[in-house]
């Protein structure tokens, strides 16, 4: 089993703390990109040179979070066909950006808070995970740089998290105070089934795909479980990863997971077998907080740490 060793690099124009959230690679121009609350950018790092440009212009607002001020801008990235689409948390906003001029285009105000957005290239919609409203917002997205509200996918909780199986033509969430997956068909928009993960009171955090073998990777708290997609989400295998697991990652040419968790501060790498079963490859320290880690084509992983304003790059080779 490998050690896993990270160096930092400071986000732009961050001097204290920074809100990160849902960070995207974009394989096409091998990028990483993070949307920051406090600087209403998002900073875009060229793997090759470790240098970051931003994207700047989002709107932010002062939000009470726990009893305390927080600064609320962009927080989720997804990338589409020459842009990117990032959601705002402070306005309710998707965003599109140009990918190759790094250029803030035209915004779609969304009548509920957002929080995941995921672009389905098959459909050529954007899906906006909607928690408060309990629902997910589908939006048209034929011409790129023009998005209009399309459909309303309404579910039975907050949903959280998002992974998008093309092949079979599903979409699947989590219900963070239900205990709950849902699975939604991409065609129809109507929900096909609903699985309990048993992540118990906490409640599902992120979720992933494998669509060749036809699994599901549901993050629980402190954990992450592989279910059977194909047969009504059937328990597999159980990684234990440390407290504080959010959104997770699979990169399936290696069929590898990755899994940040912010309290215990580690990352785990862990390889996924034609059993659904999980073995742990790498693990290293990291930073509290830092979470939601993604991972590039070479097998590398990134992750936000809010705690001191960084992305965090950990070097790994399958």
């Amino acid at each position: 089993m490998a050690d896993l060793v990270s160096r930092s690099i400071p986000l732009p124009g961050v001097t204290g703390t920074a809100s990160v959230d849902y960070i995207a690679y974009e394989p096409g121009n091998d990028r990483v990109w993070v949307p920051v609350g406090e600087t209403g950018s998002v900073d875009v790092l060229d793997i090759a040179s470790s240098q970051f440009r931003s994207v700047n212009g989002f709107k932010t607002a002062d939000r009470e979070v726990r009893g305390k001020k927080r600064v609320m801008g962009p927080s989720a990235v997804s990338v589409g066909r020459g842009v990117v689409y990032v959601g705002n948390r402070a306005t309710g906003e998707v965003c599109v950006v140009d990918a190759k001029l790094l250029t803030l285009g035209s915004c779609l105000a969304l009548p509920q808070a957002t929080d995941g957005v995921a672009y389905v290239a098959s459909a050529r919609e954007v899906w906006v995970t909607t928690p408060r409203d309990h629902s997910l917002a589908v939006l048209e997205a034929s011409d790129p740089a023009l998005l209009k509200a399309k459909s309303v996918v309404k579910v039975e909780g907050e949903t959280e998290g998002y992974a998008i199986d093309e092949t079979r033509g599903r979409f699947f969430t989590n219900l963070e105070d239900q205990d709950r997956t849902v699975v939604v068909n991409l065609k129809t928009h109507e929900v096909e089934a609903v699985w309990k993960p048993g992540c118990g009171e906490a409640g599902p955090r992120g979720v992933a795909v494998d669509p060749v073998r036809d699994f599901v990777f549901v993050a629980c708290t402190d954990h992450v479980q592989a279910l059977d997609a194909g047969h009504d989400g059937a328990l597999l295998g159980r990684l234990d990863t440390g407290s504080g697991v959010d959104n997770v990652d699979y990169l399936g040419s290696r069929s590898l997971l990755y899994v940040a968790a912010a309290r215990a501060a580690r990352l785990t790498i862990a390889k996924v077998d034609e059993g659904g079963h999980f073995a742990i490859v790498a693990t290293g320290p990291t930073a509290e907080g830092a979470r939601n880690a993604v991972a590039d084509a070479n097998g590398n992983a990134y992750l936000g740490d809010p705690g001191s304003g960084r992305l965090l790059v950990v070097p790994f080779t399958p």
